[in-house]
């Protein structure tokens, strides 16, 4: 029995059905099987060219949806069924993980919620807000009553993926009509529990209105029809009914607002809704305050003509408040740009320099080595940081800094000689002749970056590549820590900048530390002398919306012993994760997401554990073990793109399931031969220029003008001495 049934269904009316085929026959699983469901003949003739590999059955034309996904579900042999309609589509991995991840789920999970990419005739891979829900949600194994909000997710079919025995317990009810939304809903309100993966697992293609039939003025009226069926399924469940209730008057609004109906389908279309919004008002429901709660409360008083006046007001209102702001707007930046052109005609100060760490969130990573460097090489040149406002009160006492967009700001920028950041300076800044920009970068390359992210959709939502290229235009140098990244930062980031192969100045501190550096760090965290500290330090990933241990960190904990504290490290793109919080009290798991900088936390660390962190590039340099978790790897690789397969590459050992982590711990593999072979091997690659004086190289060289020969040679990786281990450091 294969784990998963994916289910092609509907007909293929915008050709993408052979796209998407296509896609499932280049990775093909054992643990999975296709049916497509074939409606009419176009989609007959498209499936055809897929099997035998992918089962079909030929449906007539006219078929509904419905009526469609049951025959392909009566096919069906796996454990869990997913739902895909033909016009739609599947990232990449998206088999396999939705796979991996179902296997996990005892039967007493019903339905597997999956987030996704909304894609239309003009734009590709938007993300909804669903992921913030799926990753408040964890991965834990849920009660409908107990976490409610996922009924506030997009309801597509698509993103709910349902045990085969529930659909057959059920099946009456989810195929009662070709209403998708309603089947979504409805697989919510039946199922016992459910469980959230907060990846994204379906790409739903939203076709232009104007090629669809026009909207009849029944089809309109179903809409509250659907709720009011969804209500009598949520009858005695309070907390579903008191969203299912909220999303029902949000949504009826907003359709009422923003589609064009003719004026008595338009007033029959509010009557009907209003009467809904009154039948259905939980006891004890209080309407939101604001414009939103005198919108409810003219809906529940059936008060189409105030109605239509409140909307016409309120529009008049907005559009003279956008007037003011876009005036404020235009003002405010023509007043800046005249200080900052004023500015940049005063002359460049050859002992100024302004540093920058990711986007702005103060003293760190390879900026502040370089910083500190300078201070003690050239304390004549006066250092300002460019910090948040947010961040301004964490600086080190003493630190001069600007806030961005303030007048100073742009007067630092316009004169001072020396300009380094880790990422980029804006757009508006000016590269003078005289001035020299200085880019860190803050990290190895795994995951492709630049122009090389043009392939991948998801990693590159929203960036506008012509602006990026305009400011690497800018660069005069960029520093590189081995010449797997030069290579990798000459193809992604083309331009006439000149390659700083000297290493990474935030690493210098791996050679440099001593015991006692590495005992006092153990103690500022709380690590009891003679325990080891795995510190686990996981990944952004673009097709998650938010931060979910891919660990159950407590039992893990568990398995690793009393011996052993857990240092956990989120990403700094996600505020600290609320599933932290429980766990730090045991003493076994200790938060470090908030801890600066990181280098120290590698530093108390007897071990790493990652996924695909460029972390592991630096940590590489204390000839420490590293285990990889890579249980999302397919995922990761061909939705973000990568350089190299690090599952064959890898630093150490590798792990895909949790169980195999912990065993990976038990048995002591860890540290064995083999791990400290795949190290060696991955440090030569990896960690060639790093050798404890490359904040010195990038001083002498670019603020002080020295000749690259002057310079001290690379000490070979071999002939190096790394900070002593903790248990090195208290023998």
């Amino acid at each position: 029995m294969p784990e998963l049934s994916v289910i092609v269904h509907g007909p293929d009316t915008r050709g993408h059905l052979a796209e998407l085929l296509d896609s499932l026959a280049a990775r093909p699983l054992p643990d999975a099987e296709v049916i497509v469901a074939a409606v009419g003949d176009w989609a007959r003739e498209t499936a055809a060219g897929h099997a035998p590999e992918t089962v079909v059955l030929p449906l007539p034309d006219g078929t509904g949806d419905a009526a469609a996904r049951a025959a392909g579900a009566t096919r069906a042999t796996g454990r869990w069924l997913h739902f895909v309609h033909a016009a739609d589509g599947l990232p990449a991995g998206t088999v396999r993980t939705v796979a991996e991840r179902a296997a996990e789920l005892p039967d007493t999970v019903d339905v597997l919620l999956l987030d996704h990419v909304r894609s239309t005739w003009r734009t590709a891979g938007t993300r909804p807000a669903d992921g913030r829900l799926l990753a408040r949600a964890g991965r834990a194994e849920l009660a409908l009553d107990d976490a409610a909000d996922l009924l506030r997710l997009t309801p597509l079919l698509g993103t709910r993926v349902l045990r085969a025995d529930f659909w057959r317990a059920h099946e009456e009810r989810l195929t009662t009509d070709d209403d998708e939304a309603y089947t979504a809903y409805a697989a919510l309100l039946t199922a016992r529990r459910v469980a959230c993966l907060n990846q994204v697992g379906y790409d739903h293609r939203v076709p232009r209105p104007e090629s669809l039939p026009p909207v009849t003025a029944e089809e309109r009226y179903a809409l509250v029809d659907r709720y009011e069926a969804l209500l009598a399924l949520a009858q005695d469940r309070a907390a579903a009914r008191t969203v299912l209730y909220d999303v029902m008057v949000r949504d009826l609004l907003r359709t009422f607002a923003r589609e064009d109906m003719p004026e008595p389908v338009a007033r029959e279309f509010f009557r009907r809704a209003a009467l809904a919004a009154v039948r259905h008002r939980p006891p004890g429901h209080h309407r939101p305050g604001g414009l939103e709660g005198v919108r409810r409360g003219l809906l529940e008083e059936g008060a189409y003509t105030k109605y239509r006046a409140f909307q016409a007001a309120n529009r008049t209102r907005r559009a003279a408040r956008a007037a003011v702001r876009t005036r404020k707007r235009r003002l405010g930046a023509k007043l800046r740009d005249q200080q900052y052109r004023r500015a940049l005609g005063r002359r460049v100060d050859p002992d100024l320099a302004v540093f920058s760490a990711y986007w702005d969130r103060g003293v760190a990573c390879n900026p502040a080595a370089i910083a500190a460097e300078l201070a003690r090489r050239a304390p004549w040149i006066h250092p300002v940081w460019v910090v948040t406002k947010d961040n301004a009160p964490l600086l080190p006492p003493g630190t001069d800094h600007v806030v961005p967009g303030t007048r100073r700001y742009w007067e630092v920028l316009a004169t001072a000689k020396y300009l380094t950041s880790n990422v980029n300076f804006p757009n508006a800044v000016v590269k003078r002749p005289d001035a020299i920009h200085l880019q860190t970068h803050h990290g190895t390359p795994l995951k492709r970056m630049g122009l090389d992210q043009m392939r991948h959709p998801t990693a590159a939502q929203g960036m506008d590549f012509a602006a990026l290229l305009a400011r690497v235009d800018k660069w005069d140098y960029s520093v590189s820590a081995n010449s797997h990244s030069t290579r990798m930062w000459q193809r992604a980031y083309p331009s006439r900048y000149t390659s700083l192969d000297y290493g990474y100045p935030r690493n210098d501190v791996y050679y440099r530390a001593r015991a006692a550096d590495v005992r006092a760090v153990r103690d500022r965290l709380g690590i009891a002398p003679g325990r080891t500290a795995v510190l686990y330090a996981p990944t952004h990933r673009d097709y998650e919306a938010g931060w979910t241990p891919r660990l159950d960190l407590a039992a893990l904990a568990d398995r690793l012993g009393d011996d052993t504290v857990l240092l956990v490290r989120a990403h700094y793109f996600y505020d600290t994760p609320a599933a932290l919080t429980g766990l730090r009290r045991t003493g076994r798991i200790i938060d470090v997401s908030a801890y600066d900088p990181v280098e120290e936390l590698c530093l108390a660390a007897d071990a790493l554990v990652t996924d695909y962190s460029s972390i592991m590039f630096d940590y590489a340099n204390l000839d420490r073990p590293i285990v990889i978790y890579a249980d999302d790897w397919e995922t990761y690789a061909t939705t973000r793109g990568v350089y190299f397969d690090l599952t064959a590459e890898a630093p150490g050992q590798v792990a895909r399931t949790q169980e195999d982590l912990a065993e990976v711990f038990a048995s002591g593999a860890w540290r064995d031969e083999a791990a400290a072979k795949a190290r060696a091997a991955f440090r030569r690659r990896f960690c060639e220029y790093d050798d404890g004086r490359a904040a010195e190289r990038v001083v002498r060289r670019v603020f002080l003008g020295e000749s690259e020969r002057a310079l001290p040679p690379v000490v070979p990786v071999a002939d190096r001495t790394p900070a002593p281990t903790p248990e090195e450091a208290t023998a």
